[in-house]
């Protein structure tokens, strides 16, 4: 069966994985002649692979979902994926190359939304706002007997130092933290961020582990049970990355029995996850739904440049190296 084709005076379609794009982006990419299509980016590859078919597109932009080979390979027009973001784990890297297909990242435009939130979440754990929330809610007073922790002189330990690393570690450091690093990728810098040579020393020195680097083969359940243990009791877990980055198993044991005293995740393994989750039955857990880039600006800085990188190919067949997410390069450093 011919595939169908775009509508008259249509020069491309775009295909957006997800909720609808600011104006400022949809403006950018109407201009040019891109009509722009909305499919849920959780209905699944099967669902995307037949919008993918059904619109002949010729570009996606992902915001979520999983961009498979089936998708990617549903339209013969396709020729360049935008990441509304940086984290490309959801998109087939492979399947993209072979076919020749960039897949250009949104470089920087989230990193101080998804680092405040990191801090917004740190100091929560620090602070026990959800317990002390909790507890006055259900009729408790808890004042004579809470005895709080200071933030200033506590320990901020990042693992992944890109742009999101350095900005949640400047941040932590204005607030009178010392601030530790662990990235054996990424450049020395005079920053007064210590840098940390082992990740295990980071684990047992930092007061708070921080996780800002993509999931990759070589990250996947970076915290498991092991580097749970190295945390020690008072110590705390926030992930404003990627939910596999985590063994959330280990996770639940770990914050059941004492062996760390809390984590704070805006990502999930599988998102959305079930209500039931194993881990939301915990006091001592913080849950937001991969919200770290979810800020006005952020949201515009996301769209806008996703949609220019669309068009600069489309229309010039050219795109900026650095925003090139390449296989070959999955692994070699730890930074975002």
């Amino acid at each position: 069966m011919a595939e169908k084709q775009p509508q008259s005076g249509t020069r491309w379609t775009v295909m957006v994985t997800g909720a609808k794009l600011v104006e400022e982006a949809e403006n950018l990419l109407s201009a040019k002649g891109c009509a722009t299509i909305y499919v849920d980016g959780y209905a699944g590859p099967e669902a995307l692979r037949d919008a993918a078919r059904t619109h002949c597109v010729d570009a996606i932009l992902v915001r979520q979902g999983k961009i498979d080979r089936s998708v990617i390979e549903a339209s013969d027009r396709l020729k360049v994926i935008a990441k509304h973001g940086s984290g490309v784990d959801n998109i087939d890297l492979a399947a993209a190359g072979d076919r020749s297909i960039p897949v250009l990242r949104a470089l920087s435009a989230n990193a101080q939304s998804v680092a405040e939130l990191a801090l917004t979440l740190t100091l929560s754990l620090l602070k026990d706002v959800t317990v002390l929330d909790r507890a006055v809610k259900s009729g408790s007073w808890p004042k004579t007997s809470y005895v709080g922790r200071d933030i200033a002189g506590t320990s901020f330990g990042v693992i992944g130092y890109g742009d999101i690393g350095r900005r949640a570690a400047s941040l932590a450091r204005a607030l009178g933290m010392s601030a530790l690093a662990f990235d054996p990728g990424a450049a020395a810098a005079d920053d007064g961020i210590e840098r940390v040579e082992t990740l295990d020393a980071l684990l047992e020195r930092a007061d708070v582990i921080s996780l800002h680097c993509p999931l990759t083969e070589r990250t996947r359940d970076l915290i498991g049970a092991r580097e749970l243990t190295l945390m020690g009791p008072a110590s705390f877990l926030v992930n404003t990355a990627r939910g596999g980055l985590i063994d959330e198993t280990a996770l639940q044991h770990a914050l059941a029995n004492g062996h760390i005293a809390g984590a704070a995740l805006d990502s999930f393994s599988q998102e959305p996850p079930a209500p039931d989750h194993h881990l939301f039955g915990l006091d001592n857990l913080i849950a937001t739904p991969h919200v770290g880039g979810a800020s006005r600006s952020a949201l515009r800085n996301m769209a806008v440049q996703s949609a220019t990188n669309i068009l600069t190919f489309l229309e010039h067949g050219t795109f900026d190296s650095a925003a090139q997410a390449k296989p070959s390069l999955a692994g070699m450093s730890i930074n975002a």
